[in-house]
């Protein structure tokens, strides 16, 4: 709450110098006699007139001049008033004046604060045009008390704290979910990750986990009505110098994914934006012929932790703008 109310003190901070402004620039000899004598004593006498007189004011104003920060409500010399029954018309204008001014700060801040935000800086969200999914609201597990962030100061192991299930993208909306990934609890045992790859590969492949310190597995999965089945697995390690060994091995093909045997590696086509710190990013797409799907899927390394994130098609690649909300979106999670 503290930080809506933020804006609000500073445009009245912020409207301040624009009313001296405003009155400086009102004080012609004449005026500054007419604004002194309206503000003497006498002049409460008179309150019930001096708000009628004030309701009256802001429709005669130039929208235009009353809402421009460089001339905010300025009072022609011509117009100026000469004669006492005036006296509560000027004061009006110069409170109306500030008032304006007050609450076209406040509502330029506001629409700064949403405009900024673009649409395309916003990957969870999705609109009919760009085709991405729609996900609910994603946040970050809550940290076991005292327990440091994965990429904190004194984490020298860069280990991820929070509940690992919690720390996998959840099904986007209209998502029918993949039973096989359900696992116990929500852990899945390693038999399950190593059907991802193929067969000949799974037995070494399992091995080399258990040797390089596999702690935990966590997954989801689901299929969207267009046919696209995405998977996406969580493996945490003893640490952050095991998971970078681990990486390097599975983005050199020690292990494909089962279908995709022959996958290139892509090295462009994502935006710099779309980065996200203390993680890195192997994106790889099935080579043609395609067989019976076809595959993207990327390494995300973050810490303790590799993410696997696998998007098939049915006999066409799954679009390129899912797979890349998918990807980003568990990175975040990560990072």
């Amino acid at each position: 709450m503290s930080e809506t109310l933020q804006p609000a003190e500073e445009s009245r901070q912020a409207a301040t110098p624009q009313l001296a402004e405003t009155r400086q620039l009102a004080e012609t000899p004449q005026q500054a006699e007419t604004l002194q004598q309206a503000e003497t004593p006498q002049q409460s006498e008179e309150p019930q007139q001096q708000d009628a007189a004030a309701a009256d004011i802001p429709r005669q104003q130039d929208p235009v001049a009353a809402g421009s920060p460089q001339q905010p409500g300025r009072v022609p010399a011509e117009e100026a008033p000469h004669a006492p029954k005036d006296r509560r018309v000027l004061r009006a204008v110069l409170r109306w004046t500030a008032a304006v001014a007050v609450f076209g700060v406040i509502g330029a801040a506001t629409a700064y604060g949403v405009t900024e935000q673009k649409r395309t800086d916003l990957p969870g969200l999705a609109t009919e045009s760009d085709g991405r999914w729609t996900f609910p609201a994603i946040e970050k597990p809550p940290l076991p008390d005292g327990s440091p962030a994965p990429f904190a100061d004194g984490n020298d192991s860069e280990t991820h704290y929070a509940d690992l299930r919690k720390l996998v993208l959840p099904l986007p909306r209209g998502a029918t979910p993949d039973k096989a990934l359900a696992g116990k609890d929500g852990w899945l045992p390693t038999s399950v990750y190593l059907d991802a790859y193929e067969k000949e590969a799974r037995q070494d492949l399992g091995q080399q986990l258990k040797d390089d310190g596999l702690r935990q597995t966590a997954a989801c999965g689901w299929t969207t009505p267009d046919g696209t089945h995405t998977r996406i697995y969580a493996l945490r390690f003893t640490s952050a110098a095991f998971t970078r060994i681990v990486h390097a091995d599975l983005t050199d093909n020690v292990a494909s994914p089962a279908d995709a045997p022959y996958a290139d590696e892509e090295y462009g086509g994502w935006a710099e934006k779309v980065n996200v710190q203390y993680t890195k990013r192997n994106v790889f797409t099935e080579a043609k012929p395609y067989g019976r799907t076809a595959v993207r899927y990327a390494y995300i390394e973050a810490g303790d932790v590799i993410a696997l994130v696998i998007q098939s098609g049915k006999a066409a690649l799954p679009p390129r703008i899912t797979f890349q909300q998918t990807v980003v979106l568990q990175s975040q999670l990560l990072g």
